[in-house]
């Protein structure tokens, strides 16, 4: 995940987009065939230190203008003129963002899938296992100790199914030129986004530039995972207090020890959710904060999106990585399960745990 967010892959896809840009234009007849071979053999090779292009973004507002600029100066020229034609520093940076986006969200969905299909193996066993059910943090009425886990199972499964949605219809191509208009490009425009969107392998869309909805949706279907993480976090620390000892964390040499008692178990697993999920809920925010966008192109706003993602991405990939081990070694504990119910005195009627644990499970086949 930091590789996705890296300078390297920045660079890499800013310099992509040059250099299909040009192609894209010269397969319209808008600049030369040769030209865009200059131009892309160029974007293929120039060895540029990530440190020194920063500190001229910093200067410039954004890191296109740097960018550009070192590209022209390294060109001759027809190609050095046609750089960048019809394109705008903000599609460059919304288009990284998009190709981040793609390859971060790629990442993250193989984690999610571990986890929902682990625990849709653990709530299946138990589906029928009399539990305690607990609310506002009281014994209740019996449940299937399965429901709980289906529930934690529907809501990451839910999350990533919102997740992907957002990224398929919100990290698209951003193309539109200085002012959103597409000007200067002689009627073929759309025929340029079409081939440019190809060869990035984004869906080819029309400029979002001043309509931020699509990445505030990552961004909040992100929180949202991560708080459906940090819920089945929740839950596990709970039920591995002392006294109650229903489940645990897979126990793994080194994790969960404590410097001072010996006799911990920690769920340190459920603390990295957890802590994601404290944390995630305020970067969304800061995305909302920026829908409000000036005209064609807004101050302040999507300028602080890129950042706040990453750090979403990342927020996620811990969160992710950890459950996944929870949930594929889960260990739970059927006799102080039982043991528990039967001191409660609640009987051992579960409803219809059963049928809603299959309900709940077939939302995701």
């Amino acid at each position: 995940m930091l590789a996705a967010f890296s300078d390297a892959a920045t660079l890499s896809s800013a310099l992509a987009f040059e250099a299909e840009l040009a192609r894209a234009e010269a397969a319209e007849g808008l600049i030369g065939t040769e030209t865009a071979e200059t131009i892309a053999a160029l974007c293929a090779t120039i060895a540029i230190d990530p440190a020194e292009l920063a500190e001229e973004a910093a200067l410039a507002g954004t890191l296109a203008i740097p960018l550009v600029a070192r590209l022209r100066a390294a060109l001759t020229g027809e190609a050095a003129k046609v750089l960048h034609k019809g394109a705008t520093s903000q599609d460059v940076a919304d288009t990284v963002l998009a190709c981040q986006i793609r390859a971060a969200s790629s990442l993250l969905d193989r984690d999610l899938t571990r986890i929902t299909a682990a625990l849709a193996t653990h709530a299946r066993r138990h589906a029928e296992t009399p539990a305690i059910g607990r609310t506002l943090l009281q014994d209740a009425l019996p449940i299937g100790f399965g429901l709980r886990i289906a529930h934690w199972q529907a809501g990451v499964a839910e999350a990533a199914n919102r997740l992907r949605s957002e990224v398929e219809t919100g990290a698209t191509l951003q193309f539109g030129g200085a002012a959103g208009s597409r000007a200067g490009l002689a009627g073929k425009s759309a025929a340029v986004s079409a081939r440019l969107a190809a060869a990035l392998n984004l869906p080819d869309a029309p400029p979002w530039h001043a309509r931020r909805g699509g990445i505030a949706g990552i961004a909040t279907a992100l929180a949202i995972a991560i708080g459906a993480l940090g819920k089945m976090a929740r839950d596990v620390s709970l039920l591995a207090q002392n006294g109650i000892g229903e489940a645990h964390e897979p126990a793994i040499p080194g994790r969960g020890g404590s410097s001072a008692m010996a006799h911990k178990r920690n769920p340190t697993g459920c603390q990295i959710a957890l802590s994601a999920s404290l944390r995630a809920p305020g970067l969304a925010a800061g995305i909302l904060a920026g829908l409000p966008a000036e005209q064609e192109r807004g101050l302040g706003g999507w300028q602080a999106e890129g950042p706040a993602l990453a750090e979403l991405f990342l927020l996620a990939a811990g969160a992710t990585d950890a459950m996944a081990a929870v949930a594929e070694g889960l260990e739970i504990d059927e006799a102080a399960i039982a043991r528990n119910l039967a001191a409660a005195g609640l009987g051992s009627d579960i409803g219809e745990s059963a049928g809603l644990v299959a309900a709940l499970l077939a939302q995701d086949d």
